[in-house]
């Protein structure tokens, strides 16, 4: 009889857990067409197409004839390319614009890491000719770059680094909209790492290849900042994606300092945005608040929705509160005050403008995008009425809806 009892209530666990896991793939960062608004601030005209940039670490697939893309599967060698984007109208909305992805072309190729190794005399010594090499594409990726930024007349680059869930074309026309949203004043490269795997355990597989992609985002960002003529760098991640950008910066800040060098001279991060974090919060005050992390930067803005619903079932399945859906009232008195005393650190509470359990308001939610906007093309400050924030308490801010806002909230 207790036997029974007890194989009965584990077929109950099973199925609750399975439908759990059922449900993750809906929950978290859905692929869903990326729609922007010729009405939108910031947006000049009515756009029609876009050449977006790409570095990805994604295996390259190809359909019917040669068109290329890329998958969930990992690759070892990181692309460089662009995407053309177009802007479509719809039927019913004339004054909006679905984006859609034309066409992809690779520009180059590294070659796969890690690079041949010998020990000699007990020490590692990188292959000759492979890491020249390496050492040849890297000159050429920032020569493009280089290049692209003096035919914009820009001193800056905007990298986009997407969550769980996201396919290469949804990375493309999320950096697209966020790219156009902003007046286009930036080189937009979108760095896109193997996640949309399917499955029942695709959450779980595509954490694993965030922590694959970490190596490739640091070289990235390593070349970028070593690209002459660039000034600064805007940084937005989104959900899982923001443990990809937060482990690879934590490391080069390290890095930097072991070098006794300023970690934001070296890296040249202006604003690193973190949307719907998919954090621990108990891991991100070990390794990023009590290391220090946030002076390597000239701000950090940390996007939350204590309802996230997304962030709720990763938060089920993994252990400790996510830090995207973290309020000022989860905070203990010598937390608030510590963080009160880190100035460039700036956390907004979406919940009054989005659905309350939101994930993906940050491209969608044009109230959301549009205090984005604001920061990255103003730097303004929480208090500067362009941002139409409130003061919760010390670091905390409010997102408010404009009162002649032309949006109705986004369901995201």
């Amino acid at each position: 009889m207790a036997n029974s009892i007890l194989g009965q209530a584990l077929r109950i666990v099973r199925l609750r857990a399975m439908a759990l896991i059922l449900a993750l793939p809906v929950a978290a960062c859905d692929t869903l067409p990326v729609l922007t608004s010729t009405a939108f601030p910031g947006m000049h005209g009515a756009p029609s197409s876009a050449q977006v940039y790409y570095v990805t670490d994604r295996s390259a697939v190809r359909g019917a004839g040669p068109a290329l893309n890329y998958g969930h599967e990992r690759s070892a060698s990181m692309a460089f390319g662009q995407t053309e984007l177009s802007f479509d109208k719809l039927a019913v909305d004339a004054g909006a614009r679905q984006i859609r992805v034309r066409g992809v072309t690779e520009h180059l190729r590294f070659p796969a890491t890690p690079l041949p190794l010998s020990q000699t005399k007990g020490e590692i010594v990188t292959d000759r000719d492979a890491l020249a090499n390496y050492n040849a594409v890297g000159r050429a990726f920032q020569d493009r770059v280089g290049q692209l930024l003096k035919e914009a007349g820009q001193d800056q680059v905007i990298i986009f680094v997407h969550g769980y869930n996201n396919d290469f074309d949804e990375a493309m026309t999320t950096m697209a909209n966020i790219w156009q949203a902003t007046d286009r004043n930036a080189v937009p490269i979108a760095y896109t790492w193997p996640a949309d795997n399917p499955g029942l355990f695709g959450y779980f597989k595509d954490r694993e290849s965030g922590e694959f992609s970490i190596f490739h985002l640091k070289e990235t960002l390593r070349l970028l900042a070593g690209v002459p003529g660039l000034k600064k760098i805007q940084l937005i991640a989104h959900s899982r994606g923001t443990d990809v950008a937060t482990t690879a910066l934590r490391e080069m800040v390290i890095a930097a300092r072991a070098a006794d060098k300023n970690p934001r001279s070296v890296l040249k991060i202006d604003n690193l945005v973190l949307a719907a974090p998919d954090l621990d919060i108990d891991v991100a005050r070990q390794r990023l608040i009590a290391e220090r992390f946030a002076p390597a930067f000239e701000r950090v803005t940390v996007y939350m929705n204590p309802s996230d619903g997304a962030l709720a079932f990763a938060q089920t399945v993994n252990s400790g509160t996510r830090f995207g859906r973290l309020s000022f009232e989860d905070l203990s008195a010598a937390e608030r005050e510590s963080i009160a005393r880190v100035g460039n650190v700036y956390f907004i509470d979406v919940s009054g403008v989005v659905d309350p359990r939101g994930h993906s308001y940050f491209r969608e939610n044009p109230v959301v995008l549009s205090d984005i906007v604001a920061l990255l093309k103003t730097s303004a400050s929480p208090d500067d009425p362009v941002r139409n924030l409130s003061r919760i308490d010390a670091n905390f801010w409010m997102l408010e809806q404009f009162p002649d806002v032309i949006f109705q909230p986004s369901d995201r």
